[in-house]
């Protein structure tokens, strides 16, 4: 199903405001593309508006960790997601978000990237 991003039919005290035009194409988006943890990485290309594409994860198996101390990346396997602060529901759900907080082989890292928007999950260790 189809989003709208723009203004909202309801005025601030309550009543309604009629549309004076049809929904534009610029104001179009899509459905959140909510990665889960899985046995493998599933991606989808995706056209978008302008003609480009756009490659979203679905679900994820592996992730880049990056090791501060040691400033080296490494490819790591997602044993769990721990938390995310995002989202109570995403919490419960254990989706995958910029901010989430994974278990991986090598420790416990936060991921950095969005993937949803750039179909890869690049993660920084925590240092306790």
């Amino acid at each position: 199903m189809v989003q709208k991003h723009s203004n909202d039919l309801v005025k601030p005290t309550g009543g309604k405001k009629g549309s004076s035009r049809k929904t534009r194409r610029y104001e179009l988006g899509s459905e959140p593309t909510l990665t889960i943890l899985s046995k493998e990485d599933f991606r989808i290309k995706e056209r978008v508006y302008g003609g480009n594409y756009k490659i979203r994860l679905k679900e994820a198996r592996f992730a880049n960790v990056a090791d501060p101390k040691s400033n080296k990346v490494q490819k790591a396997e997602i044993l769990a997601v721990i938390s995310n602060p995002t989202n109570a529901e995403f919490d419960k759900r254990k989706i995958i978000t910029k901010g989430a907080i994974i278990k991986t082989g090598i420790g416990e890292a936060v991921i950095t990237s969005r993937p949803g928007q750039d179909g890869i999950i690049n993660a920084k260790l925590l240092i306790k």
